[in-house]
């Protein structure tokens, strides 16, 4: 069986647990197929043992010693992950721009935050790779136990992961990759390296650009540490078992064979768009982003025009660029569209 399946079966007993709306009689009608599938750690289910399951069956599939279905975002994986390597009073590494749960993490493990700045690319408006060396600077500077970094960035840039994991695990340092951005990377070869092999600890956002929903995603582990202890002093004891069935189904979708022939075709798309619109920039590791620049217009002026006279929303902006995300449900009518508008500039 799997939680997919699980949520199928059907319950002969008469059930007086929570959830108390029982399975049925779904007061918000647009979820009411979810109201039927919304169940607890009853003894008719007992999701616990097949959520176990799920979990090696995709330890196997991305190779780890861990993985773990997250349902409240990469943010508790990046708070689980600095929970369970780091000590209070201990040093972690974080980029000053870093995403606000690297901060709030380090404060809840009662550790301390040295920050580095990332250089900025003074054409595009936004920040560069984590360069090895910096990294490399810091820890032989001070006694950092762990180190955490963003690759891809937000905009797409992507930093040397190796290199960097050579020199944390030459200063006994721990590493935490950010790659909530880059969940679509272990399935295809169009795409750049993923940390989920290289790194301690991994997070991916699946709502982000693998086609889940909000906000679900994964933490993986790569050292012999339990991650569990941790997500239980602030994860939810009543988790919903529907997405994280879906979850389950996320993965099996993006690592199947037609998973990733989609990942490619929407990769290809892309590539043909960026050739056909000689009049736009593009800039950026990840394929699957556009991150634009028009010349004669800033950042803010392009996503005015293409939100106020093409109904085109952006992801954001800045002064020089602007950035479009895409993924799995990008399809080809709305990629055709997007086309079509960028070649009036």
């Amino acid at each position: 069986m799997s939680l997919v399946r699980l949520l199928e079966k059907k319950c002969k007993k008469t059930l007086f647990t929570t959830p108390s709306h029982g399975q049925k009689n779904g007061i918000y009608q647009p979820l009411s197929e979810m109201y039927k599938i919304d169940i607890s750690e009853t003894e008719c289910y007992q999701p616990q043992e097949e959520l176990e399951r799920a979990q090696l069956w995709a330890r196997a599939v991305y190779q780890t010693y861990s993985t773990t279905f997250l349902t409240n975002g990469s943010t508790s994986g990046i708070i689980a992950a600095v929970l369970s390597c780091t000590g209070v009073g201990e040093k972690v590494l974080i980029a000053s721009n870093a995403h606000p749960c690297h901060l709030n993490a380090i404060k809840l493990a009662g550790a301390r935050a040295i920050t580095y700045d990332l250089e900025i690319d003074k054409e595009w408006g936004v920040p560069l790779e984590t360069k090895p060396e910096v990294i490399g600077n810091y820890l032989n500077k001070y006694d950092i136990k762990t180190v955490i970094i963003t690759s891809p960035t937000y905009e797409g840039i992507i930093s040397d992961i190796e290199e960097i994991k050579n020199i944390c695990e030459k200063n006994e340092t721990y590493l935490i990759v950010d790659e909530a951005h880059g969940a679509l990377y272990p399935f295809s070869d169009s795409l750049p390296l993923s940390a989920v092999n290289i790194a301690d600890f991994t997070v991916q956002s699946l709502h982000k650009t693998a086609g889940g929903l909000n906000p679900t995603a994964l933490l993986h582990c790569n050292c012999e540490i339990d991650v569990k202890p941790a997500l239980e002093m602030f994860m939810t004891t009543s988790p919903s078992y529907p997405l994280l069935a879906s979850i389950e189904d996320n993965i099996a979708y993006i690592s199947s064979k037609e998973g990733r022939k989609e990942i490619e075709k929407l990769i290809d798309k892309l590539d043909k768009i960026r050739e056909n619109t000689p009049n736009c920039q593009f800039f950026g590791d990840d394929p699957t982003k556009l991150l634009i620049k028009v010349e004669g217009l800033t950042g803010y002026e392009l996503s005015q025009i293409l939100y106020e006279d093409f109904d085109i929303e952006d992801e954001r902006t800045n002064e020089k660029s602007t950035l479009l995300i895409c993924g799995i449900g990008t399809d080809n009518k709305k990629l055709d569209r997007l086309q079509n508008v960028l070649k009036r500039f």
